[in-house]
């Protein structure tokens, strides 16, 4: 197991998309947490949508979120100095060093990517020095040849920073050894030599079925095969991206068959730029809810909860809802005494209104919007990006609440509007935050993660229940529990099934001079 005094870093790679880097660097770093090993992730850019505010309100990929309090430590920006946010084709926001740079193409990111390799460098020698053992991760597969210069996440960053690397294959989609093999020959010789140690991951069945091809590979390629990682049915910790939801990966842990009264269906709207899908997670972990994407008002059918989860291009995917029949289809179905509930969260609160005004072209056209109508409130983007962690209660409850803002849109509600949630505000009064509208069945609110709250996610589902007329028992469900059990059935597998002494010596390698 870990030594006390072991100092070093490693770098995991993939041989694709989705082989599973996130959830090994998640492992790993509770694995050696466990043992008293200070220790903490790192990815020097990341593509994602999903996102979380740290403590000083910096924005970073939720990934690395996940993989700090996998660690046991408080997320840090230093953990993920370059964010790109997609917010349309082939264009990103930039986020460097937890704040909006600027907004580009690819190509003109890549052109900027030396200007960017000095921050990235000097965010991982911080991190460096604060910790003991540092566990990078990569991006999509080091061996993109066209991706080589100027790299800022795979193993151009490894080699620049003396730090070995392993590379994770998915046996799932078959074909695993030519992913590693081939990964390896494409590397120039520089970059090959970081190559230390392979991971075949998510294999269903017996490992002995392998045979001698871990042999084979490494009498090919100089290189070890460290062990072979097995599926872990129902671990789903923090997607990245909508590659996962198109894998089928995301909510499978969901518990749709287990007893707790009769079965909720939640209909999450799949638009196109949908941001922080992680927030139906805890939703999903409930027994008897069934969280289910819809991506045309055909596949609604009969909900019992409709949610519009946030976007990183609200008016763009308001006008691809509009063309999907969503907006007939919930002027139809509410209204009703047992109408389905409708949620919005960010970008699908601001929907959910009467305008969005975006004159100076911060995620759309420069112009005026009309929302779906359905809520008393007017949103307006600003250049200024909030970003914030907030605390309070729920207004009719007393419930706790924590959660996070991002967002350009300054929400603004009409004086009728009944609010959800009241907040602490910076002088110490309280804030009113978001909608709660019982008696029309519709809820919304600026905040993510407020569904990770246990008390107000079972207030949600209660009042869901009650006015769909089905009999629902709190289930007392802790979701923060299921995280920390999800992440420990990675650090088990990690410690079950891999060479860690050999893993040590890796990650020793690449001690600080």
């Amino acid at each position: 197991m870990s030594h006390p005094k072991l100092r070093g870093a490693v770098m995991v790679c993939g041989t694709a998309s989705n082989s599973g880097k996130s959830l090994l660097v998640a492992g790993l770093c509770r694995l050696l947490s466990r043992h008293g090993g200070s220790v903490a992730p790192f990815k020097g850019q990341n593509m994602s949508l999903n996102s979380v505010v740290t403590a000083d309100g910096s924005e970073i990929g939720r990934a690395q979120g996940a993989q700090a309090e996998a660690a046991g430590i408080e997320p840090d920006v230093a953990m993920n100095p370059v964010l790109l946010k997609p917010v349309g084709e082939r264009r990103s926001q930039v986020i460097v060093m937890g704040r909006p740079w600027k907004t580009l193409d690819a190509a003109d990111f890549q052109r900027a990517k030396p200007e960017l390799r000095d921050t990235v460098l000097d965010a991982l020698a911080g991190i460096r020095r604060r910790f003991d053992v540092v566990i990078l991760e990569g991006a999509g597969s080091p061996a993109e040849i066209n991706l080589m210069n100027a790299d800022l996440v795979n193993l151009g960053l490894a080699d620049a920073a003396g730090i070995p690397a392993v590379v994770v294959g998915d046996i799932d989609r078959g074909g695993v050894f030519a992913h590693l093999f081939g990964t390896v020959e494409l590397l120039p010789g520089d970059l090959r030599r970081c190559v230390r140690g392979f991971i075949i991951n998510k294999l269903r069945g017996d490992p002995a079925l392998l045979g001698t091809g871990p042999s084979q590979l490494e009498e090919r390629t100089g290189v070890p095969t460290l062990g072979v990682i097995p599926w872990l049915d129902g671990v789903t910790i923090d997607a990245e991206d909508s590659l996962a939801l198109a894998a089928g990966s995301v909510w499978g842990g969901s518990r749709a068959d287990a007893t707790g009264g009769d079965p909720i269906d939640v209909a999450v709207l799949r638009y196109p730029r949908i941001s922080n899908f992680t927030d139906l997670d805890a939703m999903a972990c409930e027994p008897g809810v069934s969280v289910r994407w819809v991506e045309h008002a055909s596949q609604l059918a009969d909900p019992d909860l409709i949610v519009l989860p946030g976007s990183k291009s609200t008016v763009g995917d308001l006008d691809w809802l509009r063309r999907r029949g969503f907006e007939q289809a919930l002027a139809r179905v509410l209204g009703g005494p047992r109408a389905p509930v409708v949620l919005g969260l960010c970008g699908g609160y601001q929907m959910l209104g009467k305008r969005i005004v975006d004159e100076a072209g911060i995620e759309s056209a420069p112009g005026t919007t009309d929302a779906l109508g359905l809520l008393d409130v007017d949103t307006t983007f600003v250049a200024e990006k909030r970003t914030v962690r907030r605390r309070g209660r729920e207004r009719s409850s007393g419930a706790p609440v924590t959660g996070y803002e991002i967002h350009h849109g300054r929400v603004e509600a009409g004086e009728g509007v009944e609010t959800w949630f009241e907040l602490e505000g910076p002088d110490g009064g309280a804030e009113p935050e978001g909608v709660a509208d019982p008696g029309r069945g519709i809820f919304a609110t600026t905040l993510h993660g407020v569904l990770e709250n246990d008390e107000v996610r079972a207030g949600l589902l209660h009042a869901v229940a009650q006015r769909r007329g089905k009999h629902r028992e709190r289930s007392g469900v802790s979701f923060a529990g299921i995280r920390r059990a999800q992440v420990d059935r990675v650090a088990d597998a990690c410690e079950a099934h891999l060479d860690l002494d050999a893993l040590w010596r890796i990650i020793a390698a690449g001690k600080l001079s």
